[in-house]
């Protein structure tokens, strides 16, 4: 019967199924991998929901991680002059230090907590082969002329490249993935000492703040160097820090001239201008939170503020610290990994400050015993791992700090004894 309609009906070809949204899905598959090729941010960096400072949304959860007087030094390592800058790799696993002397050092976090609790005679009965193989010193890096002022890892660890900055006007890239090279891949030629520098997500991207007020972007594959269209853009005296927010559309910079600024990520543009933000004393560190939402600074007069991106108000002013008055050195502020937690190095008691970063109590100080004579001015967290932070002052030392309590580390530079140092508890 079906067959003798068809054939009464003669009906047309039935049309097949369209391929349009197959070709919609596959542009936009492939402008999707052209875009993560071009600027898109590294797999792994994205911030998982509900975790951080969120001020808009009341936390129900208790706080899991510990305060910073629960932490202690498991590990001491030296350059022969002051360590000046140090940073964590995006996984956790390394730190890069920048010395006075000029030199760098690649440390495996690894081996420095196998060195803390391996017993000194085992220690002392340990061949020279051994001993090379569990040394945390995995890399020595010399290409600089001077005092190495900042490093950064790039993003994606499966590249091994340090990016350094250096007193003697120069940027240099290394590629670390050969250990018997110790020079640098690229060299940047600059106009002034470079104070700053840090990664775009991508590592496309880097951001470089020097003595000259004038703030630059590279292009890393490239080299070629990147300034806003409009002077007015720019600070009025040397560039103290800068940060690019986690998705990588924005950054901000703190300078001398007591202001930090927000910044268009693809214009290079100054959006916002934060003008005395810290009653005109220099701005010595800025960082978004990781939500973006917020801007964590701290400054010369002793004060670290919260403030929201939005409306361009300062939420919250930790204080009771200790430090009162005009500080010497460049001071850091940073959230601890879990955004719990305000840490601040204290010049006038030579500790670290630690304060609830939602609600401003402050917590039980944890003394910085690495030097008598100078106090810490940077603290940095390994807010990828989970696992580790770190501080320096005007001294030699490089400090590592470990909590048991859940497997974390904390980072400290001091630049006044000779020895980094890393504490467990």
């Amino acid at each position: 019967m079906a067959v003798n309609l068809v054939n009464l009906v003669s009906p047309s070809t039935a049309c097949g199924p369209s391929n349009r949204l197959f070709r919609l899905v596959k542009l936009g598959l492939a402008s999707s991998e052209e875009e993560q090729e071009k600027g898109g941010v590294i797999e792994g960096e994205c911030i998982a929901p509900g975790t951080g400072i969120d001020l808009e949304v009341e936390s129900e959860s208790s706080t899991m991680a510990p305060e910073a007087a629960l932490y202690e030094t498991c590990y001491v390592t030296a350059h022969k002059a002051a360590c000046r800058a140090a940073a964590f790799n995006g996984t956790g696993q390394l730190v890069a230090t920048g010395s006075h002397d000029s030199s760098i050092k690649i440390l495996d976090v690894e081996r420095m907590l196998a060195k803390s609790v391996s017993p000194a005679d085992h220690l002392g009965q340990e061949t020279p082969q051994q001993q090379m193989e569990t040394h945390p010193v995995i890399r020595t890096l010399y290409d600089h002329t001077a005092e190495v002022t900042c490093v950064d890892f790039h993003p994606d660890p499966t590249l091994q490249i340090l990016v350094s900055g250096s007193k003697d006007y120069t940027i240099k890239l290394f590629d670390f993935s050969n250990p018997s090279v110790k020079k640098a891949q690229r060299n940047i030629p600059e106009a002034s000492p470079i104070r700053t520098l840090h990664f775009h997500p991508s590592g496309n991207f880097l951001l470089v703040g020097t003595q000259h007020k004038t703030l630059r972007l590279y292009d890393v594959q490239t080299c070629r160097c990147y300034v806003s269209a409009v002077p007015e853009d720019q600070h009025q005296s040397s560039v103290n820090m800068v940060r690019w927010s986690p998705n990588g559309n924005a950054f901000v910079t703190a300078g001398m001239d007591g202001n930090f600024k927000i910044w268009d990520g693809v214009s290079c543009r100054c959006v916002n201008t934060f003008e005395a933000a810290h009653d005109g004393a220099p701005v010595c560190s800025v960082m978004f939170s990781r939500n973006g939402k917020y801007i964590l600074s701290s400054g010369k007069d002793s004060a670290v503020k919260l403030w929201e991106i939005a409306t361009g108000r300062c939420l919250i002013t930790y204080t009771g610290a200790g430090t009162t008055g005009h500080q010497t050195h460049r001071s850091m502020a940073v959230f601890n990994h879990t955004e719990d937690y305000v840490l601040f190095p204290d010049e006038a008691t030579k500790s670290l400050c630690c304060w609830d970063s939602r609600n401003a109590d402050r917590q039980r100080l944890l003394a910085l015993k690495q030097s008598q004579m100078d106090p810490a001015c940077e603290i940095n967290c390994n807010l990828s791992s989970q696992k580790t932070w770190f501080s320096r002052s005007p001294s030699f030392n490089f400090v590592m700090f470990h909590c048991l309590t859940n497997s974390m580390f904390i980072l400290t530079r001091c630049l006044s004894s000779l020895s980094p140092k890393i504490t467990c508890q």
